[in-house]
């Protein structure tokens, strides 16, 4: 279908706390596909995880303080929050759809970890009925059974486009950066955290004073 021009980037997790690979992501495609818009959804009750630590409104602030420097324009979006609901991928792409219409390019954009689990999410190939998907890849990450399922390498691979090509058309295409160089986990900045340990080059300065002020994960 095509499109009038506009291109919304979606970045959806649990920014339990937000950090640098989060940003990395959003900015990698904010200039490989230079949306107008890049729209970040906090979690409200995400199934696949346990309950989160810090609450929506401290997850709010830390995400608009962490993407407050990208070069396109960011809105953080509490979809999810307010849904209160179990959060499903799905229902906040169709919601987003709904809202935006049919023109408008949508990139759902994903790191390697999810792409691994991608064919787990509800009615995961139906996502493609509402949006692209941009998934980020470590250097040497390969898209074989070893890495991702069947499935999904199959789908990826029949749906693979330019970043021009996603730009241009609303939904059902794929692309994958293979050279963002960033592996960094939540569950381990956490822990770090809660032991005392430093954790500055896992998350943006601003970020991390917001942490600390509020007491966050000790």
């Amino acid at each position: 279908m095509g499109v009038t021009g506009r291109c919304i980037a979606l970045l959806g997790g649990s920014f339990d706390p937000v950090h640098n690979g989060h940003v990395a992501l959003g900015k990698y495609f904010a200039t490989l596909l230079a949306p107008d818009e890049l729209r970040v959804i906090p979690a409200g009750k995400p199934w696949q995880k346990n309950g989160l630590q810090a609450s929506p409104e401290h997850r709010v602030a830390m995400v608009k303080l962490a993407f407050d420097r990208l070069p396109v324009p960011v809105v953080v979006d509490p979809l999810e929050i307010l849904r209160g609901s179990p959060t499903y991928t799905i229902d906040t792409l169709r919601a987003v759809r709904e809202e935006l219409g049919p023109e408008v390019s949508l990139a759902f954009l994903i790191g390697a970890d999810q792409l691994q689990q991608l064919h787990t999410w509800k009615e995961w190939r139906q996502l493609f009925d509402y949006a692209h998907i941009c998934a980020a890849s470590r250097p040497g990450f390969a898209m074989d059974s070893a890495h991702v399922p069947a499935e999904v390498g199959r789908e990826f691979a029949r749906r693979d486009a330019t970043p021009q090509q996603i730009r241009e058309t609303s939904h059902g295409l794929t692309t994958i950066a293979t050279n963002l160089a960033v592996d960094i986990s939540a569950t381990h900045i956490r822990a770090a955290l809660e032991r005392g340990e430093r954790a500055d080059a896992l998350i943006p300065p601003g970020v991390l004073d917001y942490i600390k002020q509020h007491h966050l994960y000790t």
